[in-house]
């Protein structure tokens, strides 16, 4: 009961400022982001909720490192509507969703993340369970007797 009260609270309907920003969608897994950069300061929002209070620190660093390595990162506030998935894939669905977005306009920066890969969208998923075995590829013990 507490716990549900207390994810009511927490979701907030999510508002994206007035004006120009760049756009683009991110996958990883089975994470979605819907990514848009404005002009500001830094600021990230993921879910109408603070980056700070959403993510764990190195999940953060992992969803602006496309910023900071084409050395942008004060210059744009980040705005994420995120679904699916686990914190870490959505953290890395956010940074294909911003590499994509401020890649764009610019070929340089555009030749810059796609060496680091970050333009790539990661194809593992999780493989599905297949009928008479346990998990994926594990199968039942086997006995003699």
């Amino acid at each position: 009961m507490q716990k549900q009260e207390i994810k009511k609270q927490d979701k907030k309907e999510i508002k994206f400022p007035e004006g120009k920003y760049l756009y683009a969608v991110g996958r990883r897994k089975s994470a979605i982001a819907q990514v848009r950069l404005y002009s500001g300061r830094g600021k990230s929002i993921v879910n109408g909720v603070e980056a700070e209070k959403y993510f764990a620190t190195p999940l953060i660093n992992k969803m602006i490192e496309p910023l900071k390595q084409v050395s942008k990162e004060g210059e744009y506030d980040v705005y994420v509507k995120v679904v699916g998935g686990g914190t870490n894939g959505q953290s890395e669905a956010i940074r294909h969703g911003v590499s994509r977005a401020i890649s764009e306009g610019d070929k340089a920066i555009r030749t810059t993340l796609k060496k680091l890969g970050f333009l790539t969208r990661d194809p593992r998923v999780v493989e599905r369970k297949k009928p008479g075995l346990k998990k994926a590829r594990r199968a039942p013990q086997w006995a003699k007797r």
